[in-house]
């Protein structure tokens, strides 16, 4: 063996027969105990209930706590240690929801459309569950129609013939015991097979309109003015609160200052919130 092959200086020769101090978290109740050097401090035994602005905070067994600089000359179980901060925990993250309260699917991208529908009465309808169930129906990948008035229910349901597999839920505004939209639903059904009719569902909510889903004090009004019978209820409304009326734009500005005054289901009225609950249920089933 070449006793000059290696050279004695090569390396880190200061560190041979130096013992490496470790480096500890202080986590809280660890036990850590200061050598006795007969200086102030020393010979204490306590366990960490506080690390901030550079201290550890230790508390001995009768109660007394005392706050030491971080770093080293610290024993724990009898061995030096480097006391260090330790490390920060990353609060969990809270599963987001969508406007419906329902919980976020993360990129989930929008599902091929089902041959099933919700079909809703008005533009107003169908852009108010859009807002509020949209995040839901393009995950379900549930498209949202408007029939343009209950009226047309009955030719809609022939020409889309229901089945296994495409299903109809209807939401109908005024759907109260007499009116004329349960009558005309009612007829739409009987209309129809038994076997079509059991694809097919409607449901509906007591309001004239669906603005009237929307809670009053989200608007900033107290209720929803009366309209006397005759009367195009929006207009009536409109002039009730004293907005503008009189034409087709001033009615949609009106729209406009309602939805936006939606942020979420908690918005709405639950006599809708339950229906168009029922109805994704009821088409997402097959």
């Amino acid at each position: 063996m070449d006793r000059y092959s290696n050279d004695v200086l090569s390396g880190d020769w200061r560190a041979v027969g130096r013992r490496v101090v470790p480096e500890v978290p202080a986590e809280r109740d660890l036990v850590v105990e200061l050598p006795d050097d007969g200086l102030e401090g020393s010979g204490f035994v306590g366990a960490v209930v506080l690390v901030d602005a550079g201290n550890v905070h230790l508390e001995d067994r009768r109660g007394r706590v005392r706050a030491f600089p971080l770093g080293g000359g610290f024993l724990v179980e009898g061995e030096p240690v480097i006391l260090v901060p330790p490390a920060a925990r990353t609060a969990p993250v809270a599963r987001q929801r969508t406007a419906s309260g329902s919980f976020a699917v993360a990129d989930a991208p929008a599902r091929v459309a089902r041959a099933s529908r919700i079909w809703v009465e008005g533009r107003h309808d169908a852009e108010l569950v859009e807002q509020v169930w949209g995040d839901d129906l393009r995950v379900e990948g549930i498209v949202v129609e408007y029939l343009e008035g209950v009226d047309h229910l009955s030719d809609r349901l022939r020409e889309f013939a229901p089945g296994a597999g495409r299903r109809v839920g209807v939401l109908v505004d005024h759907w109260v015991a007499g009116s004329k939209e349960e009558r005309l639903a009612r007829e739409a059904l009987a209309s129809l097979g038994r076997a079509a009719a059991s694809s097919v569902r409607v449901v509906g909510h007591p309001f004239i309109d669906v603005w009237q889903a929307v809670k009053p004090e989200r608007v900033g009004i107290a209720a929803w003015p009366e309209v006397s019978r005759g009367v195009d209820w929006k207009t009536g409304t409109c002039r009730a609160l004293g907005w503008p009326h009189d034409s087709a734009a001033d009615r949609a500005a009106a729209w406009r200052r309602i939805r936006g005054s939606v942020r979420g289901f908690a918005d709405l009225e639950p006599a809708l919130l339950g229906r168009v609950e029922e109805l994704i249920d009821f088409v997402t089933a097959d």
